[in-house]
């Protein structure tokens, strides 16, 4: 296995051995681009998505009621989102179709994912509110994480970066393929 290449540069420092996984493309969630700008439809990026082709917007599947895609930033190969069409911010707030619509898309999600990729286990869940973590609070998502085991190493740990495998145009391709 071939070293990675070491690129000098001038500068200011002290040589510490340490090799960096530059990761600019992360930049833009850090900063809040694309973010909700303010609690309408109009400044929502999930309901800007659903107009778009599902490739583009790298949806999944569409339901009657909900929908699932891709996350931006993933946390594993295959993190997905289970979102209601119309643009509402809390669980309480849902309809029982739209509720039962959700769970049965959360499900067959877990089904699809393992069926692609053998996941070992699934974080689900919802952050209600910007205090509880939610990045986009005003249209509620529901977060399906794929899990295996060993898959949380020393990146994210200590590098706060995560390592993923696959790009996540061919992830929406084999999950789209495997909903079907």
């Amino acid at each position: 296995m071939s070293q990675p290449e070491v690129v000098p540069q001038d500068g200011v420092g002290v040589p510490d051995a340490l090799q960096r996984l530059w990761t600019p493309h992360r930049l833009a969630y850090v900063q809040g681009q694309g973010q909700a700008e303010g609690d309408e439809p109009e400044g929502c990026p999930f309901c800007r998505l659903i107009g778009l082709p599902d490739e583009d917007a790298l949806i999944v599947a569409r339901g009657e009621r909900v929908w699932a895609v891709l996350n931006l930033y993933p946390y594993n190969p295959g993190h997905l989102m289970v979102l209601p069409y119309r643009h509402v911010a809390d669980y309480t707030d849902l309809t029982a179709e739209e509720t039962a619509e959700l769970a049965g898309f959360t499900q067959r999600a877990m089904a699809v994912i393992r069926s692609v990729s053998a996941a070992h286990g699934f974080n689900i869940g919802m952050n209600q509110g910007v205090i509880a973590g939610a990045g986009i609070a005003a249209h509620l998502h529901q977060h399906v994480v794929p899990r295996w085991g060993g898959d949380a190493n020393f990146m994210p740990v200590v590098g706060h970066t995560k390592v993923l495998p696959q790009l996540l145009g061919e992830t929406r391709r084999l999950l789209a393929a495997a909903w079907s």
